[in-house]
C-alpha cells in the first residue's frame, strides 16, 4: 500500500496543474490575458513593454515604457482593449469642434456642396441660373454672402475640423488602440472625400460606425458600414435596384390626392424606370475587400446574385440629397409604411426596389420576397465564413506583426475569430499572446506611414500641436493624404509602398523641420526632454536623444551611421530648404470660418531656434529622418 506522503505529491501536482491552466483560462472572462511570451524570444521586460507601444499605440511618450512595465505589460493592454481611460483634456480639445457633433442631416443642411449651394441661390432668386459657372468676384461674393445669411459654411471647414480631430486623437488619446484600430477598420472599410456624394457623410462614418465597433464584433462592423450613407454612396449600391413594376404604388394616390400632382409624380417614376438597373460595385468589393479576400472562392456569379440580394438598400432622404426619393419621404412622413420597408436612423430600406426572386450566394438560397432581411444574412453568412476569418486574420496580423506573418499565427487568430463569433478583442489576444508575435524576426520590421511618422514625432518629443493642419500638410507631402485615398483598398500596408529615395528624402526634411521648430502650431521642450541636461557635443546630443527617442533598441549601428552628418557643413543649409519646400499657405482651421470662399490665408513664418537650441534640434532632426525611426 502506498503512503500518504506518496499520496500527497501527485495530489499536489494535479492541483498545482489546474490551478497553472485555470490561470490562462477563464469562462467567466474571456477576455482575461495572461503572461505575454516574450521570455522565451530572450525580450527584456522593457524591450517587451517598447515593441507592444510600437505595435498598439502612435508611438511611446517620454517614460511610456517603464510606465507599462511598472503597471504591468498585461494590465495595460487589458485596459486598452476596454478603451475606457479618461480623456479629459483631448475632449475639451475637441468640444470646440461644432461641426464634428453634427448629424449626417444636418452636416448636408449646414455644410452644402458648392454645386447645391448655387442651386439654392438661383431657386430663391439670389442669383440667375445662367451665371452658375462664373468666375468673377461679384458672383463668388454673392454666393458667400447669401451662405452667411442662410446659415450655411463651406464644407471646407468641415473637412479641415475632421482632420484636425484626427491629428489631436492620435496624438494624444489615452485609449491609443482604439484609435489605430479605428484608422486600421476605416482603411479596410474605405471611403474617399474625392467623392463628393459621399465626402460628407465620412465625420459620421468614422465617428458613429468605426470607432464604436472597433473593438467588437466583426458582424456588427460589417453590417454599420453596409448601412452607412458613406459607404452607399461610395460604392453605389444606394442606386442599385431591380427592374421598375410597370404599376406605380398605390401609396402615391395616398399622397397625391390632386390628379395633376399625380400625373407629375407617375412621370417621374417612368424616368426612373429607365435609370434604374443593378449595380454591382458594393457587391464585389463586400467580397473581395471587406470580408473574403480575392481568393475567397466566390465566382462573378456569386457577385451579381449578392448584388440583387442587396438591392433596395439606400440611403433615407435628406436635403438635397434625395436624388428623387421625395416622394418616399413624404410617405414615411405622412406615418404610411410600405410593407417591409425599413427606416434606420440614415438607412433606408425600399421594397419596391427589391429583387424579389430567388438568388444564390456561395451555394445558399435567398428569397424568394425575403425582402430587407436577406441582406442581412447575406452579411452575416459573409462575416462568419472561413475566407473572412483568415483574410481579417491575416490583414491584422500585417498590421501588427509584419508584412508577412507566420501562417501558423494567421491559422491561431483565424480559429479564435471562428470559435468567437469573430470577436476583434478575442483575435488581438490570440495574436499578441503567441510567441510569432514577440519573435526577432517581428521586432521593428514595420515601416511607418507618413500619418504614423507624424503623430510618433509629437508623441516622442511630447510635443503640444495647436495648428494641426500644418502637420497634415506635410504628411500630404510625405505621400498620405488622409480621407482621400481614392480607390476601395485603402492604402497598402506594406513598408515597400512607403519607401523609396523620394520618400526618404522627405521623411529626412519633415524631421529637420520638425526639430528645428519650423512647423508653425507646434511646440516642444528638448532641454526639459533631456531632464534639463544639455549635451556637451553633437555627438553626445546624438547618443542622449536617439535613446530618448528610440527606446530599448540597439542603437550602435544607426550612431555610427548618422555621426558623419553631424559634421556635415552644409546641414544649416538643408535645416533651412527642408522647412521652405513648397510650404502651402494654411492656417488654423477654426479661424478660417467665412474665408475659405476663395481667399487666401497668410503664410505664417516661425522664428528660426536661438543658438543654443540650434545644434541640439538638429541633431534631433536627423534621428527622426533616419532609416532606424522609420521603423516600428
Amino acid at each position: 500500500m502506498k503512503s500518504l506522503k506518496g499520496l500527497m505529491l501527485p495530489l499536489f501536482v494535479l492541483i498545482g496543474g489546474l490551478l497553472f491552466f485555470s490561470s490562462f483560462y477563464s469562462r467567466d472572462n474571456p477576455n482575461e490575458i495572461h503572461k505575454f511570451p516574450y521570455k522565451q524570444a530572450g525580450l527584456s521586460k522593457n524591450q517587451a513593454a517598447a515593441h507592444l507601444l510600437s505595435r498598439f499605440t502612435y508611438g511611446a511618450t517620454p517614460g511610456q515604457v517603464e510606465a507599462v512595465v511598472r503597471e504591468g505589460l498585461e494590465k495595460w493592454f487589458s485596459e486598452q482593449l476596454d478603451a475606457e481611460l479618461p480623456d479629459d483634456s483631448l475632449s475639451q480639445v475637441l468640444e470646440s469642434f461644432d461641426a464634428l457633433k453634427l448629424s449626417n442631416s444636418q452636416i448636408v443642411d449646414t455644410y452644402p456642396r458648392p454645386g447645391i449651394v448655387a442651386r439654392r441661390a438661383v431657386k430663391d432668386g439670389v442669383i440667375n441660373k445662367d451665371s452658375i459657372q462664373s468666375n468673377k468676384p461679384e458672383y463668388k461674393k454673392m454666393l458667400q454672402d447669401y451662405m452667411v445669411k442662410s446659415g450655411m459654411k463651406p464644407q471646407q471647414e468641415l473637412f479641415r475640423q475632421f482632420i484636425h480631430q484626427k491629428i489631436l486623437r492620435a496624438a494624444y488619446t489615452n485609449n491609443q488602440l482604439q484609435e489605430v484600430m479605428t484608422s486600421f477598420w476605416f482603411n479596410h472599410f474605405n471611403v474617399s472625400i474625392t467623392k463628393n456624394e459621399c465626402a460628407q457623410f465620412i465625420p459620421d462614418y468614422e465617428r458613429d460606425v468605426i470607432r464604436p465597433n472597433a473593438l467588437g464584433k466583426f458582424n456588427d462592423l460589417l453590417l454599420a458600414t453596409a448601412k452607412s450613407p458613406a459607404m452607399l454612396y461610395y460604392l453605389d449600391n444606394f442606386s442599385s435596384a431591380s427592374a421598375l413594376p410597370e404599376k406605380p404604388k398605390m401609396t402615391l394616390k395616398l399622397v397625391f390626392a390632386d390628379t395633376t400632382k399625380q400625373a407629375m409624380a407617375l412621370n417621374k417614376l417612368k424616368k426612373a424606370r429607365q435609370q434604374r438597373g443593378l449595380n454591382e460595385n458594393y457587391a464585389r468589393e463586400v467580397m473581395e475587400l471587406h470580408t473574403l479576400g480575392v481568393d475567397g472562392g466566390y465566382s462573378q456569379q456569386d457577385v451579381t446574385q449578392a448584388a440583387k440580394v442587396l438591392t433596395g438598400w439606400s440611403v433615407y432622404p435628406m436635403g438635397d440629397y434625395s436624388k428623387g426619393n421625395d416622394i418616399i419621404s413624404k410617405v414615411i412622413d405622412k406615418g404610411i409604411i410600405a410593407d417591409g420597408m425599413v427606416h434606420d436612423g440614415d438607412f433606408l430600406f425600399t421594397p419596391g426596389r427589391h429583387d424579389n426572386g430567388e438568388k444564390v450566394v456561395l451555394g445558399r438560397h435567398f428569397g424568394p420576397n425575403g425582402g430587407y432581411d436577406e441582406g442581412v444574412q447575406l452579411l452575416n453568412m459573409l462575416a462568419h465564413h472561413p475566407s473572412t476569418a483568415k483574410f481579417i486574420s491575416r490583414k491584422l496580423a500585417v498590421r501588427f506583426v509584419s508584412d508577412a506573418p507566420p501562417q501558423s499565427l494567421i491559422d491561431k487568430m483565424a480559429k479564435t475569430f471562428l470559435n468567437s463569433d469573430g470577436n476583434i478583442k478575442q483575435v488581438l489576444i490570440t495574436m499578441v499572446s503567441a510567441p510569432e508575435f514577440w519573435s526577432a524576426s517581428a521586432l521593428r520590421e514595420k515601416t511607418k506611414s507618413p500619418f504614423e511618422l507624424a503623430i510618433n514625432t509629437v508623441r516622442s518629443l511630447n510635443a503640444q500641436v495647436t495648428q494641426p493642419y500644418q502637420l497634415y500638410t506635410w504628411i500630404n507631402r510625405m505621400g498620405e493624404k488622409v480621407y482621400y485615398y481614392q480607390a476601395p483598398t485603402g492604402f497598402p500596408d506594406k513598408g515597400q509602398y512607403w519607401i523609396n529615395t523620394g520618400a526618404l528624402l522627405s521623411r529626412m526634411n519633415f524631421g529637420l523641420a520638425f526639430a528645428t521648430g519650423r512647423i508653425p502650431g507646434i511646440t516642444f521642450d528638448l532641454l526639459k526632454l533631456n531632464k534639463g541636461h544639455e549635451p556637451e557635443s553633437s555627438q553626445a546630443a546624438l547618443v542622449a536623444y536617439s535613446k530618448l527617442i528610440m527606446p530599448e533598441r540597439p542603437l550602435d549601428n544607426t550612431i555610427k551611421q548618422l555621426t558623419p552628418m553631424l559634421n556635415d557643413p552644409q546641414l544649416v543649409v538643408k535645416v533651412d530648404k527642408a522647412s521652405n519646400i513648397n510650404t502651402p499657405p494654411v492656417k488654423d482651421a477654426l479661424s478660417m470660418v467665412g474665408d475659405t470662399m476663395g481667399k487666401k490665408a497668410r503664410v505664417q513664418v516661425m522664428p528660426k531656434p536661438d543658438e543654443a537650441k540650434s545644434m541640439m534640434a538638429q541633431v534631433v532632426g536627423i534621428i527622426i529622418g533616419s532609416p532606424e525611426y522609420q521603423r516600428r
